[in-house]
């Protein structure tokens, strides 16, 4: 009679695949709620959205019984939607080129300049972090005021690049200390300047830091809400969220036609996410991997 005995390597491997199992379960618990959490409202939105009010108060959870495409389709053809979501695509442009410009060139003369107080000038923009909006609001309307800037983009463009400068120089600066000293160096024996080399050489290679400082600057500008309600009195300028809440207000009733146009306020951001998503994933692992 013989015995048959399992390999000790396949049980070893066997073994140790259990044990890697066991170590990842609770990880992949956490991750599967914190998914369920974020996914479980936007579905949610989407499924009532195509509900009418009635049904939407009947039957809160289930499926539409019957699928109400006008709620959307309404929204999508007035003129007003388009417009806000015009707007809110102007003001997050244009603030997100503001930030990355002075901030690279800022960025650039602390990391790649030694001179008298920079990191003290380093440290009083970086405290620029520890002032929410809120405490600013204020004296923010009161300067607009003056300057004659409140209903008019610049009065939120300007403020959000103010407030968006701090964390993106701490993420370029940290970048561009990590380029080799050795290649400026060549640059300036080939007769290049420091700003050629910034343009020419540097800002190529940070393609990954300025993707993601860009994404950041885009999507906090579009989430935007308090700003543009203090700078806008009239709507030519209103964004996409103080048009939510003005749309929320004008038919506070009509709980479906709600949802539908949030659902509808946060399809361009989710788009833009999902594209930009592995460019800002991409440049904070570069970030913080280099070197």
């Amino acid at each position: 009679m013989s015995l048959k005995t399992e390999a000790p390597g396949r049980r070893s491997d066997g073994t140790s695949r259990r044990s890697r199992t066991a170590r990842t379960l609770p990880l992949h618990v956490i991750l599967l709620a914190v998914g369920a959490v974020m996914v479980v409202p936007l579905v949610y939105a989407v499924l009532s959205g195509f509900k009418s009010t009635d049904e939407l108060s009947s039957n809160p959870f289930g499926l539409p019984e019957h699928w109400l495409a006008s709620n959307y389709t309404d929204i999508l053809g007035s003129g007003d939607f388009w417009k806000l979501l015009g707007n809110s695509t102007l003001i997050a442009i244009a603030t997100t080129v503001i930030v990355v410009a002075v901030s690279a060139l800022a960025a650039f003369s602390f990391a790649r300049f030694a001179f008298r107080g920079r990191e003290v000038l380093f440290t009083f923009f970086t405290m620029g972090l520890m002032f929410p909006f809120a405490v600013a609001a204020l004296p923010l309307f009161l300067l607009l005021r003056y300057l004659g800037l409140l209903d008019n983009p610049l009065g939120v463009i300007l403020p959000q690049a103010a407030f968006g400068l701090p964390m993106t120089i701490i993420i370029l600066r940290a970048f561009f200390r990590e380029i080799p000293g050795e290649l400026e160096e060549a640059a300036t024996l080939d007769g290049c300047s420091s700003f050629g080399f910034m343009w020419r050489v540097l800002l190529p290679m940070a393609r990954p830091a300025l993707g993601t400082v860009s994404v950041l600057a885009v999507v906090t500008s579009w989430n935007n809400f308090m700003l543009p309600l203090l700078v806008f009195t009239d709507n030519t300028w209103w964004t996409l969220p103080i048009g939510v809440q003005q749309f929320q207000g004008q038919y506070s009733a009509e709980y479906a036609r709600v949802f539908a146009y949030l659902v509808l306020a946060m399809v361009p951001a989710l788009a833009f996410y999902s594209v930009a998503e592995r460019q800002l994933v991409g440049g904070l692992t570069a970030g913080a991997t280099k070197g």
